[in-house]
């Protein structure tokens, strides 16, 4: 009985979205795909059992390259399918995962348009990246045999709030999950509070601190791409969100008063919201260019704004000082181990509630700082860039912090092995 009422408040919560999703589609020329999550829609059926790996966005989608690749060289049969929830994951898969996975969107979670695309993916098995639990998803897939997993799993404070509400409905949807690989011990307890069997639950450490080498000569090219000078020092406001970006330009302007030809490249989280912020930088009379319009001629003052998918991570590499945003407002912060893998000394906010393992491990090591508010921020930079020996050194015990995390991919791939091997169905 509990599905069926599931189902139904489900329709209802997706009818009461259905004006905001199309305000963004004619406002902000974000796409539907309606068809495509009703199952109607998608590349032709596989033929065959596939590997059938889900991330909702961007950043899940790029923490599962490296788990795309291990699963291809131990299933070279099993063709792997990457369903995604957004446009601008499924971009990323089709870009950076060509020739290793093909692209579906996830299916909104009613049972007929979950059962067409079961139907067209045929899954081995099922791997979701961090935590995405839909029930009439999980239990259709449960139901054909399907083993799923959970992986690079955490909860936030938000969610486990959330999943705690659900109650006894929980219990039985975790009992469709065949394994459970968390990001952290408190994660892991957070799941078996919820529910989850205590012998399905593992740590395997954030597959996003796993080393993603750049490419040869990238800090060279993107200097080339963005139009630097020679010696310009640059400092990154990474997946900023409304209500940040205000703080950071004043902070720029501050500093710039100190370190001339300073460059910012700020990179709000969701690219929707390029126009809003190019807005604000005219209003406060900023020059700017956008990512994609490079490399052509621009002033030395101009903000450069990304407005590309998935080239922030790498754009890290050629920064002196990096900001993590998400985390002077109250959203629970963003990856900051990615500049960490990169060795920059990360200033972040103090709503980290999303990544907080990462910003302690940070914090401790003194390769993140905490940065309070607008004079806090400003008062770091103006530290950090006045000094190359104290970047060098705090992004060295970043790096240092960071690479002692290292083998998550390893550990969640054995865990595949163990639990999730095609055909069996115990």
């Amino acid at each position: 009985m509990i599905y069926p009422l599931y189902t139904a408040a489900f329709a209802l919560l997706t009818a009461g979205y259905l004006p905001t999703a199309l305000y963004r589609r004619l406002a902000r020329g974000v796409p539907l795909n309606l068809r495509a999550r009703l199952g109607f829609d998608g590349p032709p059926p596989t033929g065959g059992p596939s590997a059938w790996v889900h991330a909702v966005s961007v950043g899940e989608t790029i923490a599962a390259e490296p788990l795309v690749d291990g699963l291809r060289r131990m299933y070279p049969e099993l063709p792997v399918v990457m369903t995604t929830v957004t446009e601008t994951g499924a971009r990323v898969v089709r870009e950076r995962l060509a020739g290793l996975a093909t692209h579906r969107f996830f299916p909104l979670d009613f049972p007929g348009a979950v059962r067409r695309v079961v139907a067209a993916i045929e899954p081995a098995f099922l791997v979701c990246m961090e935590t995405e639990l839909w029930p009439n998803t999980l239990r259709i897939v449960a139901r054909r045999g399907i083993p799923v997993m959970i992986a690079n799993g955490r909860l936030s404070d938000r969610s486990f709030r959330s999943y705690r509400l659900a109650g006894r409905f929980l219990r039985p949807m975790l009992d469709d999950v065949r394994v459970f690989a968390m990001q952290s011990e408190e994660d892991a307890r957070r799941m078996i509070t919820l529910g989850a069997r205590r012998e399905r639950v593992f740590v395997t450490g954030n597959i996003k601190t796993e080393p993603r080498p750049d490419a040869a000569g990238s800090v060279e090219l993107w200097h080339r791409l963005l139009g630097l000078g020679s010696g310009q020092r640059v400092w990154i406001a990474g997946s900023t969100h409304r209500g940040e970006e205000e703080v950071i330009l004043e902070a720029h302007r501050a500093v710039r008063d100190e370190c001339r030809g300073l460059v910012l490249v700020l990179a709000p989280r969701h690219p929707e919201r390029v126009p809003e912020v190019l807005s604000l930088l005219s209003a406060r009379g900023w020059p700017a260019v956008r990512r994609s319009e490079l490399p052509r001629q621009r002033t030395r003052e101009a903000v450069i704004v990304l407005d590309t998918v998935g080239e922030l991570a790498p754009l890290y590499a050629l920064a002196d000082v990096v900001f993590m945003g998400g985390s002077l407002v109250e959203v629970g912060g963003h990856n900051m181990l990615e500049p960490a893998l990169r060795g920059k000394p990360v200033l972040f906010g103090p709503h980290t509630s999303n990544f907080r393992e990462a910003a302690g491990v940070l914090v401790e090591s003194g390769g993140g700082i905490v940065v309070r508010d607008g004079a806090e921020l400003t008062a770091q930079l103006k530290r950090l860039l006045a000094d190359a020996r104290l970047r060098e050194t705090l992004g060295a015990a970043a790096a240092e912090a960071v690479a002692s995390r290292h083998g998550a991919v390893r550990a969640t791939l054995e865990l595949v092995a163990r639990f999730l091997r095609p055909g069996d169905a115990t």
